[in-house]
């Protein structure tokens, strides 16, 4: 947990800072509202009470929010086979800054997941892969600009039907 919340202060950038002083400040002035207005007891109650919802979801929606538009990443995977002779899944693919902001650093993970014949556990199964892989592409990618990158899965042993999930994470 102590690595996680390192891993996740080390990549704010200015723009987060900036962003969660104004849901803290916004907060705030929701709670002195709510001192002032004291003598409306219902009113008092409902704004505190929309602070707090503003404290969680304001930060944590914004957050992603935020980054969705910012640090926009294109990720296509051109070509995905498992190998022969070893226990190994190989996908390469091409990966392209499509945001506002050059990047410096993305995370590309990739996992498989089954195939049933059931619609229930095909909604379930790719929240929980059997097996995932990451990369850690170090590279400046200008504003358009696209690099091609390789994971390999292993151990990979599955030889029944399944599907693969890709995502990547930029700053």
């Amino acid at each position: 947990m102590k690595h996680q919340i390192n891993n996740f202060l080390a990549g704010l950038v200015t723009y987060d800072y900036i962003f969660f002083a104004a849901v803290a400040l916004l907060f705030i002035l929701l709670l002195v509202l709510a001192v002032v207005l004291r003598n409306r007891l219902t009113l008092a109650v409902l704004i505190i009470l929309f602070a707090f919802i503003e404290l969680i979801l304001g930060s944590t929606l914004g957050y992603k929010s935020m980054h969705a538009y910012l640090y926009k990443a294109e990720l296509k995977v051109t070509e995905f086979k498992a190998l022969e002779f070893t226990d190994a899944l190989v996908l390469k693919g091409t990966l392209t800054n499509a945001s506002k902001l050059p990047f410096t650093h993305c995370d590309v993970t990739a996992g498989a997941y089954k195939v049933s014949g059931n619609s229930l556990l095909d909604m379930l199964y790719p929240l929980n892969p059997f097996a995932k892989a990451s990369i850690v592409v170090k590279q400046d990618l200008a504003v358009g600009e696209s690099v091609e990158y390789k994971i390999i899965i292993e151990p990979f042993t599955y030889s029944n039907e399944y599907n693969i999930t890709t995502g990547v994470r930029c700053r």
